[in-house]
């Protein structure tokens, strides 16, 4: 390429000006430093903290049937399947960890993934809303391989089997983990998506389970912290897809992986978090520290959302309720709707507020509008209304462009209110002739714990149909029977429960 004078003078004085250009390094001091606080705080809290709350424990009990639930009614799905089992054909374990509701035998790593993505797939898992968001039962995945692995081992020496109480406390701990950390710290505003904290969670008690002492669940937490983290793009237009299904498994199951790294003795980073220039607090959140708002304990558990009426983004359960109750009025006047105003939250708002063609199902679960319009139509909301068979009702889009979200501002409020944590959402229907429908707000979901008595039977139901549709009729009885026998299936060894449920 030729340049001109004026060029090659412009890049002569570029060239001197990096000549001169000296930057003064200076000597990093590299004594070791101790680990950083919070990573000490939560190895602390998963080796020493002892659950002696019943309302934790009971909760935790009927948040194992829900995750199952959904596990096994994602087996109906085969764009659920197809990322399950091995990572190659052929690759299982003859006696490796049970993947519930299949056949697989694998190792804890590729079990974690594929319990977490069955039990992830339909979006119908336990929910935790604060400034950042999640799905705590995402850790089970890592939780029941590590418990299966360990149960082996133990019996391989003669040694104590766990149980299912200690499936449970491990699930109270994790989810603590996860939603303590979420209270204060908003890691989607940086464009991390949630289940670094899955990661995190199944890393320590991944660990402490793996029988991982103070050092060792420090050395995997801090791995955990330093690990690439995932970003959101899959979660939002215009890129929603199917990685938003297994990412949580992506994560538990990493998290198995780096509890197992550190039982080898691999090193930690103490200052994974606090590191000037390295450290994740300066690379991701500008100095900001990362917090925790309040003690370890089970406060998450005792609080944690159940999803029972649809499976869809949890934002939007009380919307689609909203929907579900306007259908029978509307019967026979879809037709004269000129509007319809739906008022919602700010993270609803970021989420699930879409506009345009909607490809696949899992960017119709993260459509408000989409799952409005459902409720409305056909007065119900169940994971075949995502398919294409019923994408392709061309009443569906037309009501999505007769809608309008807005954000209500004390419904942003009182999602963060700690005292109320609602999740609220409002219809309002408009007609041609000038009337309205009488405007529909619903603040909490059957899930939430201030309707915690009307969730719990819904739940059973759900525990219910999910192992009759996948189970033949006597296995699917004594899965039943046994499950749900709370006091006789803690004391339960995790290697029998296992067996149980798999095929």
């Amino acid at each position: 390429m030729n340049m001109t004078v004026d060029e090659v003078t412009m890049s002569k004085q570029d060239n001197q000006k990096a000549s001169n250009y000296s930057p003064k390094w200076v000597a990093d001091d590299n004594t070791r430093p101790a680990f950083d606080p919070l990573i000490e705080t939560i190895s602390d809290y998963v080796t020493s903290y002892r659950v002696s709350s019943s309302d934790a424990m009971n909760t935790a009990y009927y948040d194992l049937l829900d995750s199952l639930a959904c596990g096994f009614l994602a087996l109906a799905y085969p764009a659920c399947l197809k990322v399950l089992g091995p990572i190659v054909p052929g690759a299982d374990m003859k006696s490796g960890i049970r993947v519930p509701g299949t056949h697989y035998t694998l190792d804890p790593v590729r079990a974690a993934f594929n319990i977490g993505a069955m039990i992830r797939w339909l979006d119908f898992n336990d929910t935790w809303l604060a400034k950042e968001w999640g799905h705590p039962s995402d850790s089970l995945g890592g939780i029941l391989a590590v418990c299966d692995y360990v149960s082996s081992q133990h019996l391989n020496e003669n040694g104590r089997a766990l149980t299912v109480k200690d499936v449970l406390i491990a699930m109270i701990k994790a989810h603590e983990i996860q939603g303590i950390l979420a209270l204060d710290n908003s890691f989607n505003a940086i464009g991390f998506d949630h289940v670094v904290l899955v990661k995190i969670a199944t890393t320590a008690v991944a660990t402490q389970l793996l029988g991982g002492d103070r050092l060792q669940i420090c050395n995997a937490i801090s791995n955990a912290i330093v690990d690439g983290q995932s970003l959101r793009t899959y979660r939002h237009a215009p890129n929603t897809g199917s990685r938003k299904s297994w990412a949580a498994a992506d994560a538990t199951s990493r998290g198995v992986w780096l509890a197992l790294m550190a039982m080898k003795g691999e090193m930690g980073y103490p200052s994974a978090l606090s590191a000037p220039t390295w450290g994740m607090e300066a690379v991701f959140f500008n100095g900001k520290p990362i917090t925790l708002s309040q003690p370890l304990g089970s406060y998450v558990m005792e609080n944690i959302l159940f999803k029972l009426s649809y499976p869809a983004e949890f934002h939007a359960q009380t919307a689609v309720e909203c929907a579900i109750k306007s259908h029978a009025k509307l019967r026979g006047h879809i037709d004269d709707i000129e509007r319809i105003v739906i008022e919602t939250q700010a993270p609803a708002m970021r989420i699930i507020n879409k506009k345009g063609k909607l490809y696949h199902p899992a960017d119709r679960d993260h459509c408000l509008q989409y799952m409005v319009a459902i409720g409305l139509i056909y007065g119900e909301l169940d994971a075949s209304h995502y398919e294409d068979n019923v994408a392709q009702n061309p009443l569906i889009d037309a009501l999505r462009a007769k809608m309008e979200v807005v954000e209500n501002p004390d419904f942003s409020e009182d999602y963060l209110d700690a005292e109320k944590r609602s999740i609220a959402n409002s219809l309002e229907i408009f007609f041609k002739d000038g009337t309205t429908m009488e405007k529909v707000s619903i603040d909490y979901p059957a899930g939430h714990r201030n309707r915690r008595q009307e969730g719990i039977p819904l739940l059973l139901q759900k525990f219910e149909r999910s192992v009759a549709a996948h189970f033949n009729g006597s296995k699917a009885k004594k899965i039943t029977k046994l499950m749900l026998k709370k006091d006789k299936l803690m004391r339960l060894s995790v290697s029998d429960l296992m067996q149980l449920i798999a095929l």
